[in-house]
This record gives structure tokens, sequence and C-alpha cells, in this order.
């Protein structure tokens, strides 16, 4: 344990406590709008990097990072490469994703398909947002028990304490601020981290050359069926993130929405290329590591890199772990406030009583997300699971919404219902055949029942008005 690395840690995580704290305060935060939505004001640079954070957390740092070590550079840019080809998408739709300005992408749902298909939408982003959350637990224990005399379940508990700390009291306009604060930091950190894990191997030729046969090649030694598996959920979860349409929906205008996914899209390879490099680096300099979930974070506290620069490679990766916690616990706790009470509820919620349910929500999040952690120790396999339920369920309905006219509430019904069903018979009752991830299969079946359901019924004349006219605006 480095005592260097300890301080950085700590000093990280006080200034984090402490712009939670400053944002918790009622005259900055005292509206449920303000809470979801920083109030609709979010400015260009705060906005990219919260963007950043939020989407670079554990699945990078750590689950990322895992099959860097396990599959070689090239295979982690498959692997990542659903993010930039996805913030590619959002850039065309993030102007609409403003001006509908809804608190949820089920909400979103029901200004098309009605109030079914919003309800089953909530369910199934609840089921996978709690586990999005949980490796982000998982993850920042990661960190915390390298560093501390802490087991891995202890600092577990600690990151989910802090997470919870930030989500609770500033809502988005504390998360957005740390978030930008914590994009700098480890963009800094795996930029300088680098050239100089690089030089401990010698070279970038003796790195290429003493990774092993398989990690040279584009493939990793993976099919391309199992290597299609592992990029296609990060593609459709980024497609229809709730958690990202949220924050395009808090830009102070259309604009700046827009203009946001484009620092978006710089920023994600400055992070995933780095990541790649360190994480196979380790797997020459630290190649009997027990889990290749502590490959970029063991160059850091085994010395690998100087003591400081190790310090912020270390406090950056939790800074995205617990930013991204704070996400998308935030973002979660909006579904049940939004679609399960309000939306129901029979006289209209003050907004005063808005704010207390989002902060006790989040609270019921933090736990049920720490239980579910412990029936998944990997994040990378919790992270493919979640990832599979949101993007088979959700993204097709989703930009049916956003770019087909002829889409019905039947098609997105049956698109849920046959996508979840195959993403749990295919994982749990058949016991993943061939070693393919359920999404190769759910997939089409979504897609197709989404199709078909829609041309074999006729669409009400209420389907599509709202959408349309907040595309003209």
């Amino acid at each position: 344990m480095q005592t260097v690395h300890l301080v950085v840690l700590v000093v990280y995580l006080a200034v984090m406590l402490l712009i939670g704290a400053y944002f918790s305060r009622s005259s900055r935060v005292s509206t449920g709008d303000d809470f979801i939505f920083a109030g609709r004001a979010l400015p260009r640079p705060v906005l990219v990097g919260t963007l950043l954070a939020t989407w670079v957390g554990s699945g990078t740092i750590v689950g990322g990072a895992n099959f860097a070590y396990n599959y070689g550079p090239l295979a982690s840019m498959l692997f990542s490469a659903g993010t930039p080809v996805g913030i590619v998408v959002l850039y065309f739709a993030a102007a609409k994703i403003r001006a509908l300005s809804k608190y949820t992408v089920p909400e979103l749902l029901e200004a098309r398909y009605g109030i079914g298909v919003r309800m089953l939408g909530a369910v199934v982003i609840l089921l996978a947002y709690v586990g999005i959350t949980a490796y982000q637990f998982i993850g920042g224990g990661h960190i915390i028990s390298l560093l501390t005399p802490l087991s891995q379940a202890q600092a577990t508990l600690l990151v989910a304490g802090v997470v919870t700390f930030l989500a609770v009291g500033g809502g988005l306009l504390s998360v957005a601020w740390t978030d930008a604060a914590s994009a700098l930091l480890i963009v800094v950190s795996l930029l300088v981290s680098v050239p100089i894990v690089i030089s401990q191997i010698g070279s970038p030729v003796d790195y290429w050359n003493q990774l092993s046969a398989s990690s040279q090649s584009l493939t990793g030694g993976l099919s391309t069926m199992q290597l299609l598996g592992y990029f296609l959920p990060l593609l459709l979860l980024i497609l229809a993130d709730q958690n990202l349409y949220q924050r395009l929906t808090a830009a102070r205008d259309q604009g700046t929405a827009r203009s946001s996914t484009t620092g978006f899209f710089i920023g994600a390879f400055v992070v995933m290329i780095p990541v790649g490099i360190l994480a196979s680096a380790a797997s020459i300099l630290l190649p009997n590591l027990e889990s290749g979930d502590t490959a970029v974070l063991s160059l850091a506290s085994e010395g690998l890199v100087p003591t400081v620069i190790g310090g912020m490679v270390l406090a950056g990766a939790l800074a995205f772990i617990i930013t991204t916690g704070t996400s998308f616990m935030l973002s979660v706790a909006g579904n049940v406030v939004y679609d399960f009470y309000v939306r129901h509820a029979s006289r209209e919620v003050s907004e005063k009583a808005r704010l207390k349910l989002h902060r006790l929500a989040v609270i019921g999040i933090a736990l049920l997300a720490y239980l579910l952690g412990k029936f998944f120790p990997s994040v990378l396999e919790l992270q493919m699971h979640s990832y599979t339920i949101y993007g088979v369920a959700i993204t097709p309905a989703v930009l049916a919404v956003l770019f087909w006219q002829r889409v019905t509430k039947v098609g997105a019904l049956a698109s849920m219902v046959v996508g979840t069903s195959a993403v749990l018979i295919w994982e749990f009752a058949l016991n993943k055949p061939n070693d393919w991830n359920s999404v190769l299969i759910a997939l089409p079946l979504s897609v197709l029942a989404l199709v078909a359901g829609s041309l074999a019924s006729k669409p009400l004349e209420t389907e599509q008005v709202q959408v349309d006219e907040a595309g003209e605006r």
C-alpha cells in the first residue's frame, strides 16, 4: 500500500463529498426538476464532462480492462467500438431529445405507444440500471481494497455509501460538476501513464512483440460471433441510454445538446485507447493477476508508474466509477418517481414532495444494487447481462420513436416481451449454447417482433403527434 496513493485517494473523496454537500443546499436544489435536470441549464463544457464520465465508468476501467488484458488491444477496440458508433447516432437525435424534454425514457415511450408500454419499459430499465449500479460498487471496491486494509466486501460497502451520499444530496447538479472534474483527472492520468508503462517493457515494438499471438490479432482469439456478442450490448445501451438522454435534456438549449456530443465523441477515444493499451501491457508486466478486472489498477498500485501518477490513475478510475454510479442511481430513481408514482398519483404531487421522493428512491436503489452485486462478482459478467437486457428490450422501441413513423404499440410491446424473454431463456434455461452472449439471439428476435407487430397492426392517430411536433421545433 503506497501512502501517496492513499493520500491522493482520500483528497479526491473529500473534494467530491464537499462538492456534493455544496450542491445539496436548498438554494441550489429546491425542486424535483432541479434534482433530475439541474435546472435544464448545464453549459457545454460541463455537459461534455458529465456525458463522458457517466458513460466511462466501471464498465471501461474494470470490465473493459479485463477484456483487453485477456484478448489484446485490437480486440478491445472492437469491444468498445459501440461507444463512438452510438455517439454518432446521438448527434443526430440530440436536438429532438432536448426538445421533447421528458423526465424518463418510458415517458418518451408513452408519448407514442401509451401507458402499457411505458410501464413495461420502466420495469426493464429498473432491472438493468440496478445491475449497472451494482457493478460500479464492485469496481470501486476493487480500487479501495487495493490501497487499504479493507476487504473487497468492506470496500464495496464504502463506495456504495459515498455514491449514495452524492446522488441523494445535489442530484444532477452535483453529479454533473463532479463528473466534469473527474473526466479531466482520468484523461490526464491515463494519457501520462501510457508512455511510462510502455517504457517499463522497453519500446512500443517490444510491447507489441511480447503480446501473445492471440492478443496481437484483431479478434483476440474470439470467434466473430463471440466478439459481436460483446460489441452489441454496449452499442445498444448507448443508443437509448436514459442517463444520456436526461443529460441532453439538461442542456441549456438544443444547440448545446447537439454540440456536446462532439466533445463526448472525442473524449471517448481519449479514454478507450489508453485503457486498451495499459490493460494489455499489464498482461506482459503482471501476467499472473487473479483477475483482469484489476489490470489498469494494478499497474498503479504495484508501482509501475510514478506514485503521484499512480495515485491519479487510481483516483481517476474511482472518480469515473463513483460518478457513473451516482448517475445511474439518479436516473433510475427518476423512473421510480415519475413512472411508478407521479404518473399514477390521484392528485398533483408538489415539487417539494417530488424532491423528497427522489432522495428516498435513491436510497432504495442503492440497497437493491448492493444486494445484486453479491450474485454477480464479475464486473464483465454483470455488465454484459445488464447491457443486453436494456438493449434488446428498450433500444429498438426508442429508436423507432425517433426514426420510424410506422411503428405501433403492438410492435413495441412485442419487441420488449420477445427480447427480454429471449435473453432470460438463452442465459438461464439454455445456459448460453456455443458460449454466445444472448444478444446475438435476442436482438434479431426483438427487431423482428417490432417490425412484424407494427406492420400487422394499425397505428393510433395520437401515437405520432407529440414526437413529430418536438422534431419540428
